[in-house]
């Protein structure tokens, strides 16, 4: 029987996505584990939900410039993944910038969740982008971290309809959902080897 990959999650804040690929991989049969929790802040919510779920967490200072981190920070990282025998990272609402020796070791191996169709609305607030600029479809997009900020290898993506009279929160809470769905997809996929990077493209191979 082939082992479960041990992830770890990355975040800053809540931890929905979190709490959701932590609930996936235990209750679903993914050939998946979260082994760890890493955050850049002490008063995060995904600490609460790590300790119900009884996952360890480790509380990593990144440094006080807003989404960046600091070298420091990017090789102790680096090295608690590495000790713990992380296999893939996932940031969920993780607020920085991977880089410096993170990215390095762990490149291939990094997935991050963005509430927008990328290409479209990078960076932060992506759902009000979509309301301000007017586009009739939004949703979320799953793909790999690259050395930019929302620019790494698509890997699923979720539409969710713009309705008319929606603000931020609102449609926020729609996509959120589609992210639930999205995220332990994308993951499960990555444990069972069927996600192959090709240049910008991300092909998925047949269910053996």
């Amino acid at each position: 029987m082939k082992r479960k990959i041990r992830v770890a999650v990355m975040a800053s804040g809540r931890g929905s996505n979190f709490d959701s690929l932590s609930r996936s991989c235990k209750e679903s049969g993914y050939p998946a584990r979260i082994e760890l929790l890493i955050v850049d802040n002490e008063d995060a919510g995904a600490i609460e939900i790590a300790k119900r779920r009884e996952i360890d967490t480790v509380i990593v200072d990144c440094g006080s410039k807003r989404g960046s981190m600091t070298p420091e920070s990017s090789e102790e990282i680096t090295r608690i993944c590495s000790d713990r025998g992380v296999d893939l990272i996932c940031l969920a609402g993780f607020m920085r910038i991977v880089k410096g020796k993170l990215m390095e070791e762990y490149r291939g191996r990094i997935l991050n969740i963005h509430p927008s169709l990328l290409p479209s609305f990078k960076g932060l607030r992506g759902q009000r982008q979509a309301i301000e600029y007017g586009v009739r479809y939004s949703g979320c997009t799953v793909h790999f971290v690259d050395s930019g900020v929302d620019t790494g290898p698509i890997i699923i993506q979720r539409i969710v309809a713009v309705q008319q009279g929606d603000d931020e929160e609102a449609l926020s809470e729609r996509i959120l959902a589609e992210e639930h769905k999205a995220y332990p997809e994308a993951v499960r996929l990555f444990a069972e080897g069927r996600l192959i990077i090709e240049g910008r493209r991300v092909s998925i191979k047949d269910d053996e």
